[in-house]
């Protein structure tokens, strides 16, 4: 059985935004999702495009952020950032949101340790390619962590990325281990090439484009 953390409602996170609407990546596409955004991040990636949620926010207890999440009337939640596990109280958040019966994902770095996240959490980790400056934060060890129900995900902004990627999964065996995706960077590599290389490459992983930006743009709530 999972840990209970009901002691810890109480306890405060720092909130950038919580909205529902349509996921945009992972396995989850398109399934109608609450997105609950923790504020901070210890990570500078070149291309982010939540840079907003580096600061500010707002200070809500678990038990606040679980009830704005239920108003929102939505089975699915995920707790995204920043990153999300720079806050301690994340790994209570995500235990309560579990309890009160949401299937919960958690899109990480990976740059920090997921070894103690509530089991019944689909762990999404971004792994740092060259491109994205940050790549001696990658945490190698959460590998080791990886079952079925997680998902590793590499955002790639050239060829030399991408070539990375593929020596990276094939000596790690990472393709035995869980989904692996790939996506480009938005506006940086054309999608049609990186879905030719998948191709040609014959590699088992999910191509993926951020379907919230084709719908909405870089608009922030959606």
């Amino acid at each position: 059985m999972p840990a209970k953390f009901d002691a810890h409602l109480q306890d405060s996170l720092r909130v950038t935004e919580i909205f529902h609407s349509i996921q945009g990546e992972s396995s989850r596409v398109g399934l109608p999702t609450v997105f609950v955004r923790l504020t901070g991040c210890p990570l500078r990636c070149v291309w982010c495009d939540t840079d907003y949620a580096f600061s500010g926010g707002e200070s809500l207890a678990i038990a606040d952020i679980v009830r704005r999440v239920a108003a929102l009337d939505c089975a699915t939640v995920c707790v995204t950032g920043g990153e999300p596990l720079a806050q301690q109280g994340c790994l209570p958040l995500l235990t309560a949101l579990c309890d009160a019966g949401h299937s919960v994902s958690l899109e990480t770095s990976g740059a920090l340790d997921i070894g103690r996240v509530d089991p019944r959490v689909a762990r999404v980790i971004d792994v740092k390619a060259p491109g994205s400056g940050e790549l001696a934060k990658n945490r190698w060890e959460n590998l080791d962590l990886l079952t079925v129900d997680d998902e590793l995900k590499f955002v790639l902004a050239s060829r030399e990325d991408y070539d990375w990627a593929v020596s990276a999964c094939r000596q790690r065996r990472l393709f035995e281990h869980c989904a692996v995706l790939f996506s480009p960077v938005h506006g940086q590599l054309d999608p049609v090439r990186l879905a030719q290389w998948i191709m040609d490459d014959r590699l088992p992983a999910r191509f993926q484009l951020q379907l919230h930006k084709l719908l909405w743009g870089n608009a922030r709530g959606r």
